[in-house]
């Protein structure tokens, strides 16, 4: 009877990958993570997962570890690291959005320990690669800065993680929470407006866009403000019904964590524990 109760409470995959996710986030907690035994190679185990949200969070918190300089050689030389991100890349089943963060994960790690010029080339070169993967449906990416007013704790980045990740066209994410900046890659065939919604959505934050006159000066340009119509990532309540995705209980813990090094570093062990319990699927 113990047996099965402790089983039920087991946490599901999704669930795990996020709060990784959610941690990774915080570039305080970079290190550790990559430190720890056990997170590192679940991840990596986490990108073969059926599930496609999974590999999606487990790449985001890749991107995020990889934003960390001093983790990138110890990412790259990991087992099966960069032959799985291969593998998301080079399978058809992979959604559009997917291949791109994977191979924009790809490319950090493996330049992280070449020469500018050496950089340049390597780096255009898997670009092409990763183009003729991707075929001629999915356009080149494009970067959007946002600036946010009242993204000022973690609790307003959960929010306004979980508006970008419902709109289909974002591939990753990065905040700059000290100066409350969001960092987009969307396909390029999304317009920016659509991200403007999504924050507004959330109603208590409002984005700007930053962009670069002439003179090499940052301006923040304001949205109209008439909502464009956002098409939803349709294929994610497929896979992440209500009564599964993590309560909201669990994300403000996590969050309280993410800002605590000591803290995460206690719940990475218990995450290692369930990573290198949980993949016999």
């Amino acid at each position: 009877e113990t047996m099965n109760s402790a089983v039920s409470e087991e946490p599901d995959a999704l669930s795990v990958v996020n709060q990784l996710r959610d941690l990774a986030a915080d570039p305080l907690n970079r290190r550790a993570i990559v430190q720890d035994q056990g997170c590192l190679p679940g991840l990596i185990l986490f990108l073969d997962h059926p599930n496609p949200p999974v590999v999606h969070s487990a790449l985001l918190a890749l991107r995020y570890l990889a934003e960390c300089r001093a983790n990138r050689e110890k990412m790259k030389s990991e087992l099966g690291m960069m032959l799985s991100l291969q593998n998301v890349i080079q399978k058809t089943t992979t959604p559009g959005e997917t291949k791109l963060l994977a191979s924009e994960v790809y490319d950090i790690l493996q330049s992280s320990n070449m020469s500018d010029m050496d950089n340049v080339n390597e780096m255009n070169y898997r670009r092409r690669k990763a183009q003729f993967f991707l075929g001629s449906t999915n356009k080149r990416a494009k970067t959007v800065v946002l600036h946010i007013d009242g993204l000022d704790d973690s609790s307003r980045r959960n929010l306004c993680e979980e508006a970008l990740l419902k709109i289909k066209g974002v591939i990753s994410f990065t905040f700059q929470m000290a100066v409350q900046r969001c960092v987009v890659r969307i396909r390029s065939d999304l317009k920016a407006e659509a991200l403007a919604t999504a924050i507004a959505s959330t109603k208590v934050m409002k984005a700007q866009q930053v962009v670069k006159s002439e003179s090499g000066e940052e301006m923040l340009v304001p949205f109209q403000d008439t909502p464009v119509e956002v098409e939803q990532n349709t294929d994610l309540p497929e896979y992440l019904p209500e009564d599964e995705s993590p309560t909201k209980e669990q994300d403000k813990a996590v969050s309280r964590v993410g800002s605590h090094p000591e803290g995460a570093a206690s719940w990475l062990s218990t995450a290692a524990n369930f990573l290198s319990r949980s993949f016999y699927w």
